[in-house]
Formats: structure tokens, sequence, C-alpha cells
């Protein structure tokens, strides 16, 4: 599939191209946004996962979040909304409800955000990390 190392590509060009740019893996990401929930918007809004031209997530939706992380998760979203790129790596946008605490309204509210202007590249295939590996198929 190679997901994750065209994320990387598409930073790397992008900060040739002298954009600032920010990667996090999900997980990261979240620990980051829970360590800042408390601070007031203008504080979050110059934090670097706020503030950079470009945000590039890796890895979302392995595991659930509960209804806090989905509203910081919304929180990034809205203030990042019009004003930096971001490129999300993820399993499917279908379960994207079920990923968000099940709240409908806001899995809507995060994905029509999301979307809006958005280039959707659906990835399918085996892992690129398991390429070199005999095909158990054809075995």
């Amino acid at each position: 599939m190679g997901k994750s190392h065209l994320l990387a590509a598409l930073g790397i060009r992008a900060v040739q191209l002298g954009f600032s740019v920010q990667y996090y893996r999900f997980d990261e990401l979240m620990a980051a946004l829970r360590h800042d929930a408390q601070l007031p918007p203008p504080r979050i809004k110059m934090r670097k996962y706020i503030s950079s031209a470009l945000l590039l997530i890796d890895e979302m939706g392995y595991d659930p979040l509960n209804r806090e992380e989905a509203s910081l998760f919304f929180r990034l979203v809205s203030y990042r909304y019009g004003s930096g790129a971001m490129i999300i790596t993820n399993k499917s946008i279908r379960d994207w409800t079920e990923l968000l605490a099940g709240d409908e309204v806001l899995a809507t509210a995060i994905h029509d955000r999301l979307r809006h202007r958005a280039h959707v590249l659906n990835i399918k295939g085996r892992s690129y990390r398991l390429r070199d590996l005999e095909d158990p198929v054809k075995a």
C-alpha cells in the first residue's frame, strides 16, 4: 500500500518548497492534544500542530476515541479549517462514527471540514512493508 511512505514523501516535498510541516502518528497527536486541552485558544493556535502550513497525521483509525478525545480532534480540525492543509492516513472513512466515540453529528462535522476542497486517495493492496514476502496464495 505505501500510505506512510507517500505521506512522508509529500511532507518532504512540501519542506523543499518552503512550507512548514509537522508530522505526527495519530496516537502522538492525541497525546499532545490531551496535554494542551486546558490551554486557552490563543495559546493553542500557536502550537505547531495548528500553525504549520501542512499537518501530516499517520495511522488514524486503529483505536477508537472517547468523547473527550473526539472533541479535541474536532477542535484541531476546526482551528486548521481554511488555514492549513492536512494529510491523514487512515483505515477507512466509512468507520469514522465508530472511531469518534459513536457521535454521528461530530463525525459528520469533522468529515465535512476535512472533505471540503480535499482530494481523497483510496489506496488498496498489500502492505508496502510486506512486498518482499512470498505470496501465501501462490505458495
